[in-house]
């Protein structure tokens, strides 16, 4: 949709060229983004490890499953990103916005699974991704509907649908196994 239909959505406002890039930034601003990128980070994971017990009897309380907990941390990892991208997105900064939000969620997923794998490996453990064999079975046709999706080079809105209808269906199991 980016590159054919709604082309127009991702060009530079004010007529300006395709190719217009912002200037790069200086050393000293890529230093001080990457610190507060590396402060933010470590402030992401601390708010999620001093949550977690409090999150845990909360949902014992109200009787869900264990799970919930998890898909709530994730969340709230991903939560800086999805909101820089909602800005974005509201600032008519589509292109910005799909970065943001794709580059976050593939960051998370692409990073912690091999970094998972390779502390199991590291310390001779097995390898537990902490997923039921319906949860394995969702991934599976999420992977499917992904490489479906975006291996035509075109993408549609009832495509995107199809994404959400898995995702509702995983955040439905999750609460009612």
């Amino acid at each position: 949709m980016q590159t054919v239909r709604h082309r127009d959505y991702f060009l530079p406002v004010n007529g300006g060229e395709e190719g217009t890039h912002a200037a790069p930034p200086s050393n000293k601003i890529a230093l001080l983004s990457g610190g507060f990128l590396l402060v933010s980070l470590v402030t992401v994971v601390a708010l999620a490890k001093v949550l977690t017990p409090m999150m845990e009897m909360g949902i014992d309380k109200i009787g869900a499953p264990r799970t919930v907990v998890g898909i709530v941390i994730a969340g709230l990892v991903l939560l800086p990103e999805g909101l820089a991208a909602f800005r974005a997105a509201r600032a008519n900064r589509l292109q910005t916005s799909m970065n943001l939000a794709l580059g976050s969620v593939l960051a998370s997923i692409g990073l912690t699974i091999p970094a998972v794998a390779g502390v199991s490996l590291l310390l001779d453990r097995p390898l537990t991704l902490g997923i039921s064999p319906k949860e394995e079975l969702l991934l599976a046709v999420t992977l499917l509907v992904s490489v479906l999706t975006l291996g035509t080079g075109r993408t549609t809105v009832l495509q995107g649908i199809v994404h959400l209808v898995i995702f509702s269906a995983f955040i439905f199991l999750s609460i009612v196994p």
